[in-house]
């Protein structure tokens, strides 16, 4: 990749605007001897005054990777947490309700829509595992821990009741009156995936599929 010639960029920039190194500075809010210096390798130029002077000659800055392609910003609107900063740019973001409670504190602390994990190696395992997101996750209806969790519920009881009739079906359940289950939220919650039974302490059902 060409190194960076600020001092030609900036003559290019220039010419093709039709611009004395006092026009530019000018229009740039810079004195005449900061573009002076700069065009003579002596002094660089804030981005911002750069991506100005480029504007003036119909031309924009922008990022390149080494086979010429320009690379996007990172999205604005990807997910922020509960004070509203963006999260680090180099690690990355997961919903808060995955992997992130431990311990009693799971319980007396405020669960975040969003949360990363700031441990590189921890990083680098699930990106092992899922591949590199080009970005932030980006916000979504329903991204509330609540919302998710009243959807992990309804998703336990519809494999309940899917269960419930394939065993009918198969005969390993005797026929009568279809039964509710009263499992409280806790008990999805429990839920290891194993497929062993895991209820409350007060679960009044008890029910037990697998």
């Amino acid at each position: 990749m060409d190194e960076f010639d600020l001092p030609g960029l900036l003559r290019r920039i220039r010419r093709q605007a039709d611009l004395s190194q006092r026009e530019l500075a000018a229009a740039c809010g810079i004195s005449a001897s900061t573009v002076s210096h700069a065009e003579g390798g002596r002094r660089g130029l804030p981005t911002h005054v750069l991506a100005r002077a480029a504007e003036l000659a119909g031309l924009r800055l922008a990022l390149v990777d080494a086979e010429g392609r320009q690379v996007p910003g990172m999205d604005p609107g990807a997910v922020r947490d509960e004070g509203g900063r963006r999260f680090p740019a180099h690690l990355d973001t997961r919903y808060g309700d995955e992997d992130w409670w431990h311990g009693d504190s799971r319980y007396s602390r405020q669960q975040p829509w969003y949360t990363y994990d700031r441990l590189r190696y921890t990083r680098d395992h699930w990106r092992g595992r899922l591949g590199v997101p080009d970005d932030h996750q980006l916000p979504q209806p329903g991204d509330s821990p609540a919302a998710r969790r009243a959807r992990r519920q309804q998703a336990a009881w519809q494999r309940r009741q899917e269960e419930v009739r394939r065993r009918r079906e198969a005969g390993e359940l005797p026929e009568r009156q279809e039964w509710t289950c009263t499992c409280p939220p806790l008990c999805d919650e429990l839920d290891d995936g194993s497929r062993r039974p895991v209820h409350a302490p007060d679960c009044p059902c008890g029910c037990d599929l697998a």
